[in-house]
């Protein structure tokens, strides 16, 4: 399999043109496409930089002339969870008319939108990229070929690393910084190279509230480790 990353930019795409024009991002959480319909649907997470540009932002979705539907789930403060139905944009048949297929949630923002996709052969995902410059902009962040073997571990494997995805999405913005932090300036390592004062210094907090910043999210994430270790396939 080639797996593909491409940051993106549909000319015919109503969310990638409402984040052009307001300070709002959508990340899929659900998506299925109708073939019979030629029509996407998904559900999506809108974020706003506050309530304002929320508020502008759902208006202006809602109102572009290709989206069919556009209904309000739930809204709270500068966030809001959608479902939506658009027409297959240019981008959508190219990939499916080359046998593509989505491999991970769609993230756009800033008028450009993140895609995962594979396809099952070099040749083919050439074919699909040539014929998708024709009318989209676009470029291949990252490329990588997927070993047999290695999709069938990680198809096998799929509760194990949902665990580790759910170890990091449990961690507080403040965790979340000191780990990557602590991590970085070698405060794991065997010897040091950081000590708690220094990690302090960083955050312009005192030694105890580092270390139990850095001692919480080490319980969060090592309780996913072991889960992912318990429903991890070794055979």
């Amino acid at each position: 399999m080639i797996d593909l990353t491409l940051d993106m930019e549909q000319y015919d795409c109503p969310f990638i043109d409402t984040t052009d024009d307001h300070a709002v991002a959508f990340r899929a959480v659900q998506w299925e496409f109708d073939a019979a319909s030629r029509s996407l649907e998904t559900r999506m997470l809108v974020e706003g930089t506050d309530r304002s540009a929320l508020e502008s932002g759902l208006s202006a979705v809602q109102g572009h002339p290709n989206m069919r539907e556009c209904d309000l789930f739930r809204k709270r403060e500068e966030t809001a969870v959608i479902r939506t139905e658009i027409d297959e944009t240019n981008a959508m048949r190219v990939i499916r008319d080359n046998d593509g297929y989505i491999t991970g949630p769609f993230h756009i923002e800033a008028g450009r939108e993140r895609w995962e996709v594979g396809f099952d052969a070099e040749r083919i995902a050439s074919d699909a990229l040539s014929e998708l410059d024709r009318n989209n902009e676009f470029a291949v962040e990252s490329r990588s070929e997927v070993a047999g073997d290695d999709l069938f571990d990680l198809l096998e494997n799929a509760d194990a690393a949902t665990s580790l995805l759910e170890g990091c999405r449990v961690l507080s913005e403040t965790e979340r910084e000191t780990l990557t932090v602590a991590a970085e300036k070698g405060y794991f390592d065997q010897p040091r190279g950081a000590t708690l004062q220094m990690l302090a210094n960083e955050f312009d907090v005192s030694d105890t509230a580092v270390s139990k910043n850095v001692r919480r999210a080490e319980r969060k994430v090592l309780r996913r480790v072991v889960e992912a270790m318990d429903e991890l396939d070794l055979e």
